[in-house]
């Protein structure tokens, strides 16, 4: 349960912010506790329990005027030493408890052991207290907003805590998704970036959060900074407007604590993998706390002349201004050069080209350099005992600097290599106001969450033009005859020619209510209201100074709203459905030249939750249905009833259906196992479908969705024997056949192929000894060899058998 002690100020930022009770201090008696060896000195050590007698344990426990802090272990001990003698005050805290004060006086004379009761009972304790040793139904999600615990929210969810990503030594965030059932990687364009997918939806930028701000996915986030990753599966569009109904993520990164302490650990692998790293933190006065954690990765890879190096750092501070306000303030920048890579590419768009895993088509000098920064401020304030006020605002700089070879595509053995140069930058702002509290009318409870929102996007493209004398075709190679055609090696000439400026606004309004009708019986429901205005791209030709617009700003607008039931026929047991809607928005125009209506994609969902064992174990199966029976699709006539070829006029007269089953088990059946397991079906297709120049086929399969996904993962720890310390275990991952490249319209009949499903095993060992922990692993333990499909041009082999190793030390100060 060490990490518990990690995860646990963290609580007071991310638990349910409602479910806080704090009122005025208790002071108490005063209590007169000396050091025996050292007179000069004080010892300060005591025991916290609940009201109902049980120990409280991961409670903070500080002496205001030191600066000094400590956490109750699993028993509720906790221990001070080296106190100068004097009269402290101890304060007692943890999200969800009521505050306490006490007074103590150090002296030189032998006292007794502090005892100090909570208000709360061990229940109440537990639904504050955040660790991976808990189940599925019991992990807070801040994604979900509304301040209930998830056995009671009629949705799918998933957390991944700092101990899974750490003791499976995550070097990228598919890692982590490989412990999330039914959400999956869908690519790798180039390399570049990991895109993800679940129940037939591919990520977005506007399906990926960062401390619950959306932030850009053209990077590889940070695994080292994560205290957890929080997936809401199915439409989060009531809380987040303009998402994918698939899934939402939130990566939480580690959050400052009042108790001092840190890590410093160095990682090394297979393909000249090297990363240290840093993890700092600890009170800066009493009410101030800081954390500073940071890396830097050096790597090679199994593809010839393709390299890595990043640098990341993430510091951020805790204000608790007064017993019921705090405020977060937390930023990071991550700058990441790599070569892009787009692996060994296709025959004729059809196939994927036999050679050897590490072959590499790319040129010497091709790059991608990728910034980003983020910042925000978060507040949070108890207006009363059932009552709270939350605030964020955020603000993300993104640029991607790229120059490569690019779109490989093998024509009768032959590719002429064409040429990619982008710069693109984003500015995003975004900010967030909810209010969240419980109110009754009459024997029935209400958890109320109303709130705005508003972002804007800035995006700004440059164009290039590239290597003028000879086009953008940089060569040609051979398969078949490889000494046929010089390859060149010189980087062509790239100048900029013009630059696009888009602009993005949204606002949106919510407001949700969970209406306990009893114990057992509970409905959430509620609407939002999304506003998006796109407006007219400006481009500015750099030669003549000329602007002009692209294209003509829109301005959309949608209700999604939201019913949800919860039957618990025994509190350990949840069944539930629910239905809910998102919306995208179109591009073109209808017969009449009117802007395409957004299309409203229709969710329904069922499914139960179980809790078994005392909670030792889980075990959950989700059924749903996603339909979008209105998708754009080419007109098939023209206003005056002519058969119509423009692919801009366009009516919402096509359809895709989502069908999938989920199965999710995750617990600790005995001391020191951990085991999570799931599996997912998910049949994505064309359901409607017309004759018009490039419309789809009505029953094909949507390229890049496995039919079926699994995944398990058994973790072993020795506690009682003279094997204490060592852990080991087994990951397994599976991925189905799918189909790939692109879908096939009317306009080109023939640009999918299939592409096998393959299973990955990863062998993880490794051993904590006071305060140091080696940690090793072997991942495609097998040497699976398959591919990651990014349209049919991006064809990336994934990773052989790698191995990997962390050293790494911990420790605590101030006691």
């Amino acid at each position: 349960m060490k990490h518990v002690y990690t995860l646990m100020l963290a609580s007071t930022l991310i638990a349910s912010p409602a479910l806080a009770h704090a009122t005025d201090y208790i002071a108490d008696t005063t209590y007169t506790i000396a050091d025996a060896e050292n007179p000069a000195k004080g010892v300060l050590k005591g025991r916290v329990s609940t009201s109902d007698g049980k120990p409280a344990g991961f409670v903070t426990v500080v002496v205001r005027e030191l600066n000094r802090g400590t956490t109750t272990g699993e028993d509720g001990s906790f221990f001070l030493r080296n106190l100068k003698p004097g009269n402290y005050t101890l304060y007692i805290s943890s999200v969800g408890l009521k505050p306490v004060e006490k007074h103590v006086a150090i002296t030189g004379e032998l006292g007794t052991e502090i005892n100090i009761a909570l208000e709360e009972t061990a229940h109440q304790l537990a639904e504050v207290v955040i660790s991976d040793k808990r189940t599925q139904n019991d992990k807070p999600v801040t994604l979900s907003k509304l301040p209930i615990p998830v056995m009671d929210l009629p949705q799918a969810v998933a957390v991944i805590g700092q101990a899974t990503i750490r003791e499976q030594q995550a070097q990228r965030l598919s890692d982590v998704v490989k412990n999330v059932n039914g959400v999956y990687l869908a690519s790798t364009r180039a390399g570049t970036q990991e895109t993800f997918a679940a129940r037939g939806y591919g990520f977005g930028n506007y399906n990926m959060f960062k401390n619950g701000a959306r932030v850009n996915s053209g990077t590889f986030p940070e695994m080292s900074s994560l205290e957890r990753v929080e997936v809401l599966k199915g439409s989060a569009a009531i809380l987040y407007g303009q998402v994918a109904p698939g899934a939402v993520m939130n990566l939480v990164t580690k959050q400052p604590k009042f108790e001092g302490g840190g890590e410093v650990s160095m990682r090394v692998g297979s393909y000249d993998l090297y990363k240290p790293a840093f993890d700092l933190y600890g009170p800066v006065s009493g009410k101030v706390a800081y954390r500073l954690n940071g890396t830097y990765e050096s790597a090679g890879s199994f593809r010839d002349h393709v390299s890595s190096k990043r640098y990341y750092v993430n510091p951020s501070l805790l204000f608790k201004l007064t017993p019921r306000t705090e405020i977060v303030v937390q930023g990071d920048y991550l700058k990441h050069d790599f070569t892009p890579d787009f692996g060994v590419g296709t025959n004729n768009g059809k196939s994927i080209v036999d050679v050897p895993r590490n072959t590499f088509f790319g040129a010497p000098w091709q790059y991608a350099k990728t910034q980003q920064s983020t910042g925000g401020v978060t507040v949070k304030h108890q207006l009363n005992d059932q009552w709270t006020l939350n605030g964020n605002v955020a603000y993300q700089k993104y640029k991607r600097d790229y120059f490569s070879t690019e779109r490989l595509q093998f024509t009768n053995g032959k590719l002429g290599r064409p040429l990619g140069r982008q710069l693109n930058e984003e500015d995003y702002y975004s900010a967030t106001f909810d209010v969240t509290g419980k109110i009754k009318t009459g024997s029935i409870g209400h958890t109320i969450l109303a709130g705005i929102d508003g972002d804007r996007y800035k995006t700004a493209a440059t164009a290039f033009t590239i290597d003028a004398t000879k086009g953008i075709t940089y060569d040609t190679l051979s398969l078949t005859e490889p000494d046929k055609y010089p390859l060149r090696t010189d980087m062509p000439n790239a100048v900029a020619n013009a630059i696009t400026i888009s602009p993005v606004n949204r606002f949106g309004g919510y407001i949700q209510d969970l209406v306990s009708i009893s114990e057992k019986v509970k409905v959430l429901a509620g609407v939002r209201w999304s506003y998006v205005e796109t407006g007219a791209p400006e481009k500015t030709d750099y030669k003549t100074g000329a602007v002009t617009k692209t294209a003509a700003a829109r301005y959309d607008n949608a209700f999604s709203p939201r019913l949800g039931v919860v039957y618990k026929p025994i509190p350990t047991t949840a069944l539930f459905v629910s239905y809910s809607n998102s919306f995208t928005p179109n591009t073109g125009f209808d017969v009449d030249s009117v802007p395409v209506k957004p299309s409203v994609i229709d969710q329904f969902e069922a499914g139960v939750k179980n809790d078994f064992f005392g909670g030792k174990l889980s075990a959950n199966l989700t059924v749903y249905k996603i339909r979008n029976s209105n998708l754009a699709q080419t007109a098939p006539f023209d206003k005056n009833g002519n058969p119509n070829t423009n692919t801009n006029i366009k009516a919402l007269v096509g359809g895709t259906t989502s069908n999938g089953v989920e199965i999710d088990i995750a617990g600790h059946p005995v001391e020191g196992l951990d085991v999570v397991a799931g599996y997912s079906y998910n049949d994505i297709f064309v359901s409607e479908a017309i004759e018009g120049a490039g419309n789809l086929f009505k029953g094909d399969r949507l390229v890049n969705n496995p039919h079926h996904t699994a995944n398990a993962s058994v973790f072993y720890t020795f506690r009682k024997t003279a094997l204490k310390g060592l852990k080991i275990g087994v990951m397994g991952f599976y991925t189905g056949d799918r189909p790939v490249g692109w879908n096939n319209t009317t306009t080109q009949p023939d640009r999918m192929f299939n592409v096998d499903g393959y299973t990955t095993l990863d062998l993880n060992i490794g051993y904590g000894w006071k305060n140091f922990s080696l940690m090793a692993k072997v991942s495609n333990l097998t040497n699976e060899y398959n591919f990651l499909v990014h349209e049919n041009y991006s064809i990336n082999p994934i990773p052989p058998r790698q191995f990997t190793a962390t050293l790494a030390y911990r420790f605590k100060y101030g006691r």
